[in-house]
């Protein structure tokens, strides 16, 4: 009996170890059984609406399951954060984040999740170039006759935003510090309004998409000064970026991640993160989002984990030096 009590002792543990290491690999082989939801923090037809239904279609098709978009707007897309963050980690339940909900949110305080500490990166899926746009009343043609324009008048610039720790807003925050100049902030309710506003010589300068910049620029209504990322955008490749413009260094991404909770079993996390990285591979999504206005990225759970944190430093420092707050 005292060997036998022995043997037993020693054979469950081992057994209790080796199904703890299988079971999560069994799921995953079998993932994913049910319907899988995205949720997008907005309400629909902005830009993480579309994106995301457009994803989620093509996932789909590759994953033999539904994928519903779920839209939970509301607090600046805290709602949806916090409802990934707090739910079940098992693959049925995923995020589609921006670097306002992810980076500005947190940084500017009271909010109910820690993206560092409650999300498990899947993919960089995407960017969504901006660009700097005047009205053309004034009189300037690039980022240096701009900030010399505006150095010479401090304070009596004006910049709109769709609205309060918005990308627009931190955006322009960061052309501020950087140019050393400044400018007054006029948040609105959304880009719309913004974009209205500015046309009729409102306000005199903002940071927007794009694709919603480049008919106005086009048309003569609005002055580009540059594109804000680091490279020049596909469809504008006429338009100098600003850092080649006159502002050496200067760069902003208004980016779309797929996140899950905090603990999602690692081989789920590989198997999005292949379906994903192979639609954003394609040739005909990659066309398909550019003409929306969306450049495709890719890559693996470390690489979106580095750029989260390196975004965190830079915005958080942005925030606290313009002692941004939210609302």
């Amino acid at each position: 009996m005292l060997l036998t009590f022995r043997f037993v002792s020693t054979f469950i543990p081992a057994v209790a170890t080796c199904a703890a290491l299988t079971i999560p690999n069994a799921v995953a082989a079998e993932y994913p059984t049910k319907p899988i939801r995205m949720v997008v923090p907005f309400a629909p037809g902005g830009p993480a609406d579309i994106f995301g239904r457009a994803v989620g279609q093509r996932l789909t098709d590759r994953l033999g399951q539904l994928v519903v978009i779920d839209n939970r707007g509301g607090g600046g897309g805290n709602i949806g954060a916090e409802i990934v963050s707090r739910s079940l980690p098992d693959g049925y339940t995923i995020f589609l984040g921006t670097p306002g909900v992810l980076i500005s949110n947190p940084a500017m305080g009271k909010v109910a999740f820690d993206t560092m500490r409650d999300f498990a990166p899947v993919v960089l899926a995407a960017n969504m170039s901006s660009l700097m746009v005047l009205h053309p009343s004034v009189p300037a043609r690039n980022v240096k006759e701009f900030i010399d324009y505006a150095r010479a008048r401090p304070a009596q610039l004006t910049y709109g935003s769709s609205g309060n720790g918005s990308a627009s807003h931190l955006a322009s925050e960061l052309f501020k510090l950087t140019a050393k100049v400044n400018m007054s902030h006029v948040p609105y309710k959304g880009a719309a309004p913004a974009v209205t506003d500015l046309l009729a010589g409102n306000i005199n300068v903002m940071v927007i998409g794009v694709p919603a910049a480049l008919p106005f620029v086009r048309a003569g209504r609005l002055t580009a000064l540059g594109v804000a990322s680091p490279q020049r955008h596909p469809s504008a490749m006429d338009l100098p970026t600003i850092a080649e413009s006159g502002l050496p260094g200067f760069e902003i991404a208004n980016w779309f991640a797929v996140l899950a909770p905090k603990g999602t079993p690692a081989a789920i996390v590989s198997r999005l993160n292949t379906e994903l990285n192979s639609i954003l591979r394609a040739a005909e999504t990659r066309e398909r989002f550019l003409q929306q206005g969306f450049e495709n990225v890719g890559g693996t759970p470390d690489q979106l984990g580095s750029y989260l944190r390196t975004e965190n430093d830079k915005w958080t420092k942005v925030v606290r030096e313009a002692h941004i707050r939210a609302d």
